[in-house]
């Protein structure tokens, strides 16, 4: 009777690590179901130069490299090898969509525009529209005062003399980019 005791705990020992053991893997499945239930929120990621349909429509054989920037903006990629030409690279991930990838390359002769490749493009209405989130629930709260509420508030009081306020502010900044040669 005396080994019986001492069995007994041990035999209680082994049943609990395999009961914790069993606990363990329907709680891994539970917690995969509950993961593929609940998914956290990723953001939209805009990755390089967005280029639309009305920038490259703008786009003419002739113009200067400048020209080309200050309407594209910065090339993406520009390689040593080919000295002539620009890619302008843009991706577009969102949550729940296959990632969309749009290239233009802008090829130059004698730092003149010479043509464009591009990937079918979207205006920039589109674009715009494929960025919006979804709309919150409920309603959206009016964002105008009426006449009642204008009065409530003082008016904004004008300087006595107008123009001489005006001529004493300056208006002569300096540029915002060192002049190029």
């Amino acid at each position: 009777m005396s080994d019986i005791p001492c069995r007994s705990p041990s035999l209680t020992l082994v049943a609990l690590a395999f009961v914790g053991l069993a606990g363990c893997s329907s709680f891994d499945g539970a917690s995969n179901r509950v993961a593929g239930i609940i998914s956290p929120y990723r953001i939209d990621v805009v990755q390089g130069n967005v280029v639309t349909r009305e920038q490259l429509a703008i786009l003419k054989p002739g113009m200067q490299r400048g020209q080309v920037r200050d309407i594209l903006g910065t090339a993406l990629l520009t390689s040593v090898f080919h000295a002539d030409r620009w890619d302008y690279v843009f991706t577009l991930k969102q949550q729940g969509a296959q990632p969309q990838s749009r290239k233009v390359t802008v090829f130059f002769k004698n730092d003149v525009l010479e043509r464009t490749e591009a990937d079918g493009l979207p205006s920039e209405a589109e674009f715009v529209a494929t960025l919006k989130s979804p709309s919150l629930p409920g309603s959206v709260p009016v964002m105008e005062a009426s006449e009642e509420t204008l009065k409530k508030f003082p008016l904004p009081s004008k300087p006595a003399n107008a123009s001489a306020a005006v001529a004493t502010t300056s208006t002569d900044y300096p540029p915002l980019e060192a002049a190029r040669p």
